[in-house]
């Protein structure tokens, strides 16, 4: 099986991946994503009891059990950069043996759901709803960086986008499904499913001019416009291309489900949304 270098799977002193600061016993099979730190402590307090706590930089883990399930709630700061480190160092801990820096023969799959927030593109969709993504639209380079396996459809649909959106040539997007049978999980009449948009950034890449024109001037009017075979771009939001991308070709099952704070037609931002997050919270461990 294939060997690691120290310069390409780097551990720190105690044996640990590198960014994480994480041993493998550290972690669960289900793992619930989050960006900010803050939200990993409103997860864990759902928890009967808590098994492991570290905080390094800004990847804070909580792991614990909650109604006889063992769960990792593990937060990744923002974008798809650190997704890339997060994706990567998780499969490590599971499909790498760390002490003999060598791929392990028999490999397993985690269950990873990235809970967020979001900017709806609907104009009948309410703030505060919760957005589950089908797909993903990738406005961020980092499958590109990878030998990634796209489907016909993905490939369909990601042409098909590009060029109703007419984005410029040097804005290269790929189109990436989540795992359904995960989704499938997470749906109920409460879900509004459908095409999620991952920026890259919180102001151009998602169509805000502040002081600096933008290329993409007025673009969730144009994605809210976007309709192909039933589905329709549903909501912004800053990590979901990379984790459906390398978790899939990883072999992890992979999803993401967000509460809407702000609907961008409609010009609305939540005036505070901390008790609907921890209903969202709720209803994601009871379906994981």
């Amino acid at each position: 099986m294939k060997k690691f270098p120290a310069s390409e799977l780097v551990l720190n002193s105690k044996g640990q991946v590198y960014h994480l600061g994480l041993s493998p016993e550290n972690i669960a099979d289900k793992i619930i994503v989050v960006g900010d730190q803050d939200r990993v402590s409103l997860i864990s307090a759902f928890f009967e009891t808590i098994e492991h706590q570290s905080s390094h930089r800004e990847f804070v883990c909580h792991t614990g059990v909650y109604k006889g399930k063992r769960i990792s709630a593990i937060s990744t700061g923002i974008g798809t950069d650190n997704i890339d480190i997060v994706v990567n160092e998780l499969d490590a801990l599971v499909n790498i043996d760390l002490e003999k820096r060598q791929e392990k023969s028999s490999k397993k799959s985690l269950e990873i759901v990235r809970i967020g927030t979001c900017g709806i593109l609907q104009t009948e969709i309410p703030v505060h709803s919760y957005i589950l993504s089908n797909h993903a639209l990738g406005f961020d380079n980092v499958a590109h960086f990878y030998e990634i396996e796209f489907s016909e459809i993905e490939n369909d649909f990601n042409s098909s986008l590009s060029k109703h959106l007419e984005l410029p040539a040097k804005i290269q997007t790929y189109f990436v499904t989540a795992n359904e049978e995960l989704t499938n999980r997470l749906s109920s009449e409460k879900t509004h499913r459908g095409i999620t948009i991952t920026s890259s950034g919180f102001y151009g890449p998602q169509g805000r001019t502040l002081r600096i024109p933008t290329h993409l001037e007025n673009i969730h009017i144009k994605l809210g416009s976007f309709q192909k075979d039933e589905q329709r771009v549903m909501n912004f939001e800053m990590e979901s291309s990379a984790l459906f991308a390398l978790g899939k070709q990883l072999g992890h099952q992979c999803a993401t489900i967000c509460l809407g704070v702000a609907n961008r037609p409609n010009l609305e931002f939540s005036k505070g949304y901390e008790n609907e997050m921890k209903g969202l919270i709720l209803y994601t461990l009871d379906r994981i």
